[in-house]
């Protein structure tokens, strides 16, 4: 037996219409264009990660403090040598860089090797001790002398030079001028009158016994009173320059 099913116009059509739309959305489906937007999504770059900034590492801290140990110890040496009427001058200003690296070096010096502390106790020890002399030159500068005081420390010991023996004058010459050799760079006025009063006294003693010295002596005299008067001069020849 057969039935013979009828379908309204209306719903027959609707049918009909719907056949392209799903055959369309089969083949967009197997063809996985439909997916696009997930592969999209998926495809989508991540967020970069945040990056921090790291704290110095420890081997940086220590190549750092021990290139300041190095320009501290080059300092330190030139200052120690440096003429003493300089340094007495600038000692202030010095004293203040001294201060500067030193603080600097302190704050990572757990950073040093054993040996780098070592040297840095050493030339803190060098700068201090050589920076308290320079106290009590410019303390002993700012006293005046006496007469007997200046000669004592020209000649290197303590002679009555109006008493002297003839065979003693020579060597007397000698140890004045080799102290201005040493010692004039960082001489005052008050130092240099001092050096001419001393010369003045071997003089005035040479000129009673000269008699007494034989002729090799006397020209060495002669030769030192040269001297003196040479690096005298050459002192004056400066100060005109530095005026």
């Amino acid at each position: 037996m057969f039935y013979l099913i009828t379908i309204p116009s209306s719903d027959y059509d609707t049918h009909l219409l719907m056949k392209p739309f799903l055959f369309s959305l089969a083949l967009l489906t197997g063809s996985g264009l439909l997916a696009a937007p997930a592969a999209v999504a998926q495809q989508t770059p991540k967020a970069t990660p945040k990056t921090t900034t790291k704290a110095p590492s420890a081997s940086s801290t220590t190549a750092g403090v021990e290139r300041d140990l190095r320009v501290f110890s080059d300092w330190v040496n030139e200052k120690v040598d440096q003429a003493a009427t300089t340094a007495r001058r600038e000692l202030p200003r010095l004293t203040e860089e001294f201060d500067r690296q030193s603080r600097r070096i302190d704050k990572a010096v757990d950073s040093l090797t054993v040996e780098g502390k070592h040297e840095y106790t050493i030339q803190k020890g060098r700068y201090k001790k050589w920076a308290t002399r320079q106290d009590s030159l410019d303390a002993a500068a700012s006293r005046p002398a006496t007469a007997d005081q200046a000669q004592r420390r020209l000649l290197g010991e303590d002679v009555n030079i109006s008493r002297a023996r003839p065979t003693e004058l020579p060597d007397l010459y000698f140890r004045l001028i080799e102290t201005m050799r040493t010692d004039r760079k960082n001489w005052t006025q008050a130092e240099w009158s001092a050096a001419s009063a001393v010369l003045s006294r071997l003089n005035a003693r040479y000129e009673q016994v000269r008699e007494q010295l034989p002729l090799e002596e006397r020209l060495r005299i002669r030769s030192l009173q040269g001297e003196f008067r040479t690096l005298e001069k050459a002192r004056d020849v400066k100060d005109v320059i530095r005026e």
